[in-house]
């Protein structure tokens, strides 16, 4: 090997190892590079149900949303069961309480209708007015039929008449299976997700529809996935779920459900 050869290998070499050394080459970045993405804004959200402060299905919901990275909860609840009220509304002043939820998350608990904590919330009774109001989980579906009448759907429409977006979420019950409250907060977590985004613009649009979300307890089998479906003006909604049928497109909300699906469908607020 003549000399020349050698000092050109040893000068590779040599600019090899500082390559290595500081941190240059391939796939690797140099300190001071670029930075680590923008963490996502905090997205603030109001916890309400019909089912009351103290029910296991609103305390599942807020144990699943505080597992986000960067959500802030807050829970105004009916201090009682308020189960069919629909967007009813308390006239004059409400009377409030700090509470906790089942699991020791501290709430505030109104003597009113879910709709009342709501406007409470609204209008000023917390510090920072929220992006989304999550409504439930209701212990029972409230599929088309019966959404009118739902305090857990009047809460989300209510919100939704004042400007704030809003989903209902309402787990079906099954005669001898205890309410699948997991499942509920899965479909709830994952549609928070897929609209946070959005939720926490600046300028965010105005909502025009609630997200209403009926979520199947499956007496045998698994939820079948979320399907968006419109929501009936008829049908049975008492019929069990079952969770391993093979039907298909489902014409609407009561259907999807009974066929093992957890139907997702818009509700105006009027």
């Amino acid at each position: 090997m003549s000399i020349r050869r050698r000092r050109f290998t040893r000068a590779a070499a040599v600019a090899v190892v500082a390559a290595a050394v500081l941190g240059f080459g391939a796939g690797v970045t140099p300190a001071g590079g670029a930075p680590d993405a923008p963490k996502p804004p905090t997205l603030r959200v109001l916890v309400t149900n019909d089912d009351g402060v103290a029910a296991a299905g609103i305390d599942a919901l807020v144990q699943g949303l505080r597992k986000l990275d960067r959500v802030q909860v807050t829970v105004v609840a009916p201090a009682d069961n308020k189960s069919g009220s629909s967007d009813m509304t308390t006239p004059g002043a409400l009377s409030t309480t700090q509470t906790t939820t089942t699991s020791g998350y501290p709430a505030i608990a109104v003597q009113g209708f879910p709709a009342d904590t709501v406007n409470f919330a609204l209008d000023g009774g917390i510090p920072t007015k929220p992006q989304l109001v999550a409504s439930g989980i209701n212990a029972g579906a409230n599929l088309g039929p019966v959404t009118s009448i739902s305090g857990t759907v009047g809460a989300a429409r209510t919100a939704v008449r004042r400007g704030v977006p809003a989903v209902a979420i309402s787990q079906g019950t099954t005669e001898g299976v205890q309410p699948d409250y997991p499942a509920g907060v899965r479909q709830a977590v994952t549609w928070v997700k897929e609209h946070r985004k959005a939720l926490t613009k600046k300028n965010p649009k105005a909502p025009t529809e609630v997200a209403n979300i009926n979520v199947p307890t499956c007496p045998t089998g698994k939820v079948r996935g979320r399907i968006d479906v419109p929501s009936a003006t008829s049908g049975d909604i008492t019929q069990p779920p079952n969770c391993a049928s093979k039907v298909k497109n489902p014409s609407d909300d009561v259907v999807a459900f009974a066929n093992g699906y957890a139907p997702l469908s818009p509700v105006p607020p009027g």
